[in-house]
């Protein structure tokens, strides 16, 4: 064989090898990450402005969150923080009088809007509490405003035993409703409306939700009812919403009975003479 000819045959496989390599090479690259703001900068960030200024399915202008001497903290701050997320609107605490109102740990906030102050609103939340919130449902005052705000709201809500309250207008007659696992059935039924054991209840303009922690569930919802998912996933990335509580408790059938049986009785102690003492006569 000339040298030539082995010069030719050794270009041959050398480029054989080198393509092979190449394409091996190729094949077994790790995919890049496509950063989404690097690529269609603008389509992206048209879809973003998208998200951030969704309409509403209806207009939302001012959220009013009931305060009263003895209410549960996280009753009200949790819907205040997270309703506060709605792009354009307006939340702030109202009170009967404008001034300081204790929570039921005595912690205060200062009110600045009174019953007379507000005439309308488009979401009302009304938060649960105590010994406080049984005498609230015997408050005319209370329950007047309540009836007349509900006139110009598009959500009427409430969290805990803020059913309680809502009940005492009779404005959940009819309605399927959820409260605080305490006596909650008995309760609403006292006002004519069906307990139903849920995190959080809508029916038609009415929602409801379970204990404390349950009104940002209740509020999340809200706003994907408004506002759909992507808005409400961005509420929730801005919370950084992702519960992981130590155990799969925290409602009477979760819990340990014996647990479940004791709060019972320590909630009867407190608040189960008002609730008799308070109940309608026949």
């Amino acid at each position: 064989m000339s040298n030539e000819n082995s010069m030719k045959k050794t270009k041959i496989i050398t480029s054989t090898l080198f393509l092979l390599l190449l394409m091996i090479a190729v094949a077994c690259k790790p995919k890049e990450k496509t950063d989404s703001l690097a690529i269609g900068t603008k389509d992206n960030h048209a879809k973003m402005m998208d998200i951030l200024f969704t309409p509403p399915k209806v207009p939302i202008k001012k959220i009013g969150v009931l305060l009263y001497d003895g209410y549960n903290t996280l009753d009200a701050v949790g819907p205040y923080h997270t309703l506060s997320e709605i792009m354009g609107a307006k939340t702030y605490f109202v009170a009967k009088k404008r001034g300081l109102v204790k929570n039921m740990n005595g912690m205060q906030i200062k009110v600045d809007s009174s019953f007379a102050d507000v005439k309308s609103l488009d979401i009302l939340v009304i938060p649960g509490g105590a010994k406080e919130t049984i005498l609230l449902t015997q408050d005319t005052e209370t329950l007047n405003w309540i009836k007349e705000i509900d006139k110009t709201t598009q959500y009427t809500a409430s969290v805990c035993t803020g059913s309680w309250v809502l009940g005492a207008t009779g404005l959940l007659k009819g309605k399927k409703v959820t409260s605080n696992w305490y006596r909650g059935e008995e309760m609403m039924k006292r006002y004519g409306a069906t307990f139903q054991e849920q995190r959080y209840v809508k029916d038609g303009k009415y929602w409801t939700s379970a204990g404390v922690s349950a009104g940002i569930d209740m509020s999340l919802a809200m706003i994907d009812d408004l506002l759909g998912r992507k808005y409400t996933e961005a509420v929730m990335l801005d919370l950084e919403y992702d519960p992981k509580p130590p155990y799969n408790a925290g409602t009477p059938k979760k819990s340990d009975p014996m647990v479940a049986e004791m709060m019972k009785q320590m909630y009867d102690m407190l608040m189960l003479p008002l609730i008799e003492k308070t109940k309608p006569k026949n």
